[in-house]
């Protein structure tokens, strides 16, 4: 598959204003990660609340203005064009939101959210962008489409919202997708049914995803590839079953080890999970960022930061696995 998106030591600092006198300070939410995104390829990115997994999709869509590094999409570099030069982008590459209650304009109809983007970008005649309207809601499973359409957000469901999102998404047949937590605030019952339907998509489309979650478990039911980031840092990457199967990083393991464990007879296994929170992303620890709650940290994991070692078709950031 041919390459479509590529981020090289990507950055995204906040400036945190102390006082009128005093030295900026930053909080480093995305902090050199680095990423490659086939053609109708998903990866999820995964790591605990707060590592930086919402900022990396909201920079990537360039909702936020990098602070450092490379975004180049088909071979374009989008660093830092110009909001006006950007419309091409925003037709190519689309957002789904954890929040389907915060998300849709309550005062609208389904039709009228639908229709919105294709009228912004000045897609098709009245008649056209109806018959657009009326596959996306067959392509989410919201039929009969006539009853849907003229429905308001509120008389919907939490799964039936978050569908009218993916339609929105799919809409201006976008050839890459964020979806960020797109099924953590959907009862558990509707969560593998959405996780089906973006997968389903995916695949028809042949567009590519970035699927962010906190829930490890559920990226087995929707991409390739993982990645694992830990307060703003990729600490591994690779394929899922290769990651899930054999994880080369502890902290990967730590979350491995979080995941609640069905069989009643396993339940009494002790569970390995690391101490202690993620550390303060305004003045993170030296060194490996995960060395103040990792069982086998060593001496220089508090003092250097240990680079991106290749293994096979998969990447560690531990001086477990690079030459001191």
């Amino acid at each position: 598959m041919a390459k479509l998106l590529e981020i090289k030591g990507l950055k995204k600092y906040f400036e945190i204003k102390k006082g009128f006198f005093s030295k900026p300070v930053f909080l480093k939410a995305v902090d050199g990660v680095s990423l490659e995104i086939k053609k109708g390829e998903a990866v999820s990115i995964v790591g605990e609340s707060g590592c930086g997994k919402t900022t990396l999709g909201k920079t990537i869509l360039r909702l936020y203005e990098p602070t450092g590094g490379k975004i180049v999409f088909e071979g374009r570099d989008i660093t830092h064009e110009e909001a006006k030069n950007l419309m091409w982008y925003r037709r190519a590459a689309s957002l789904v939101q954890q929040d389907p209650y915060g998300s849709l304009p309550s005062f609208f109809t389904i039709y009228k959210i639908l229709e919105e983007p294709l009228i912004i970008h000045k897609v098709g005649t009245k008649e056209e962008r109806r018959e657009m309207i009326y596959k996306a809601l067959e392509a989410v499973k919201l039929t009969p489409v006539d009853f849907f359409a003229s429905k308001y957000p509120h008389m919907l469901s939490g799964g039936q919202m978050q569908r009218v999102c993916l339609a929105r998404a799919i809409i201006l047949k976008p050839k890459f997708i964020v979806a960020d937590e797109p099924v953590s605030m959907l009862d558990a019952s509707v969560r593998i049914e959405i996780l089906k339907l973006m997968r389903e998509l995916q695949e028809k489309m042949g567009v590519s995803f970035i699927y962010i979650t906190h829930d490890l478990a559920t990226t087995r039911y929707f991409s390739e590839k993982l990645m694992i980031m830990y307060a703003g840092k990729a600490v591994e990457k690779g394929p899922i079953e290769k990651v899930i199967a054999d994880p080369l990083h502890p902290y990967t393991e730590a979350l491995l080890n979080a995941i609640p464990d069905p069989e009643p007879e396993n339940r009494k296994k002790i569970r390995h999970v690391p101490p202690g929170e993620p550390p303060n992303l305004v003045n993170p620890p030296p060194g490996c960022r995960f060395h103040p709650r990792c069982p086998r940290a060593m001496d220089i994991c508090r003092e250097k930061e240990p680079p991106e070692v290749k293994i096979g078709d998969r990447t560690v950031a531990c001086w477990l696995y690079s030459e001191k």
